[in-house]
């Protein structure tokens, strides 16, 4: 239990105080209704967690306006007042069981494999993505070319992740996490293949993070006192070996830039978050993001594993950790893991029906 030590003690963020540093990690579950609105089952969900000790639990990727940014069918919204409506069920019952609850909102950018308005997809460039469409969230085939973002497209997208962050503030929930990482529209624009744009917004790195830093400040300006944080990653859904093509000093730009824009923590995701980030440098993602930041560090990948979990806390490369599958496996992770009890293998689930029983998608 001595060993455990770090991992069981509380964490304060702003005026938020977790405690613990366990945290449910953002998992797509596509289990909301046909327009958006979350469920029972959604509800239930996600208190299990907070019966089941985790301090906190971010939601899954919650689409942000009604237009271009929901991923897949049945995904969850927070476009609409009806939404946040449904979501304020879910924020009191994980509150009931003293657990914190931050909204992760999403634009899916060129990776959209639906939009209510099947109107097309959207990215900073106009070109197609690698890859296929992810079968067990019911796409089939290429992704589309996306169209290429206006200005006037783009200011829509920045009020729209504000007003997002608004309703969530007024639903219950303790923050919210743009989702900046895994190919989705923020990632669009700072990957360098994915944009070619020739305005402010492409080109250099400078240009490629403006969108990210223009859509943190203008959230942070209008929510007040309320924690945002940006998840961030080099992989893609699509595209799961890319690496940052400038190494350590692109980290050192990302993350410094990143920590200026007062934004509240960064959620490193990585495949194995204890695994060199780059093949000449030895340190993790979440080690580069530690040093090149003054902002908490939460970070996610194969940290199921308790004592994989404890060492990245012990050796202040992350102040949280966040857990997927094994999440899933044991939604009582952080009892398990206090008890010294052993924890359930994850067994993925092949495509069923109902939704509930879909395969779930750790980012």
């Amino acid at each position: 239990m001595t060993s455990h030590r770090k991992l069981f003690t509380p964490f304060t963020l702003n005026s938020l105080t977790f405690p613990n540093r366990a945290a449910v990690a953002p998992m797509t579950r596509i289990s909301a209704t046909d327009k958006g609105n979350p469920t029972e089952e959604m509800a239930s969900y996600y208190t299990t967690f907070a019966k089941g000790g985790f301090g906190l639990i971010i939601t899954e990727g919650t689409y942000i306006d009604s237009e271009s940014s929901q991923a897949y069918e049945n995904q969850p919204g927070m476009a609409t007042d009806e939404q946040a409506k449904g979501w304020e069920k879910i924020a009191q019952s994980v509150h009931e069981y003293g657990s914190k609850i931050i909204m992760q909102l999403q634009h899916a950018g060129a990776l959209s494999q639906a939009n209510l308005k099947h109107s097309g997809t959207v990215a900073p460039s106009a070109i197609q993505p690698k890859g296929e469409q992810l079968a067990f969230y019911r796409g089939t085939g290429s992704f589309e070319t996306p169209g290429e973002l206006t200005i006037h497209q783009m200011e829509d997208i920045k009020h729209n992740f504000v007003h997002a962050a608004l309703r969530a503030k007024s639903a219950g929930f303790d923050g919210v996490e743009l989702h900046g990482a895994n190919g989705y529209l923020l990632d669009n624009f700072l990957t360098d293949y994915t944009n070619q744009r020739n305005d402010k917004y492409g080109g250099s790195l400078v240009n490629r993070l403006r969108f990210l830093i223009e859509v943190i400040e203008d959230v942070k300006k209008e929510v007040g006192e309320f924690v945002v944080g940006i998840r961030i990653s080099q992989s893609k859904g699509n595209d799961f070996t890319h690496k940052w093509a400038g190494g350590e000093e692109e980290a050192k730009f990302i993350f410094s830039e990143l920590s200026k824009t007062g934004i509240d923590y960064i959620h490193v995701t990585e495949y194995d978050a204890t695994a060199p980030a780059f093949a000449h440098n030895t340190m993790s993602l979440a080690a580069l993001a530690r040093k090149f930041s003054d902002v908490p560090i939460f970070a996610n990948g194969q940290l199921g594993d308790p004592e994989k979990a404890i060492a990245i806390l012990e050796k202040n490369e992350a102040d949280l950790v966040t857990i997927g599958k094994f999440a899933l496996a044991n939604h009582d992770w952080v009892k398990k893991v206090r008890n010294d009890e052993s924890l359930d293998a994850f067994q993925p689930r092949e495509i069923l029906h109902p939704i509930a029983d879909l395969k779930p998608f750790e980012y």
